[in-house]
């Protein structure tokens, strides 16, 4: 009877770690989900006043087209 139990045990480990896999994904694998669900990485920009990078949609740009991280860089200009 112990001996049942312990390979049912067994077959519950390896049944959940094999789950846990699916749900994560392998690196491969994971990157096509990613990218049917949008989770596409975002293109970064850094900003002309401090430098710091932030991604590109979240960006206020000026005239010239640089980029910033935020209203109050834009205003105070590039370094």
């Amino acid at each position: 009877m112990l001996r049942v139990l312990i390979i049912v045990a067994v077959l519950v480990a390896l049944a959940l770690w094999m789950l846990k896999g699916r749900r994560s994904g392998s690196p491969d694998a994971g990157s096509g989900a990613a990218r049917r669900r949008g989770n596409e990485p975002a293109t970064m920009v850094a900003c002309a006043h401090c430098g710091v990078h932030l991604p590109r949609p979240d960006a206020s740009y000026d005239a010239e087209g640089r980029s910033y991280c935020g209203e109050t860089h834009r205003v105070a200009g590039p370094r």
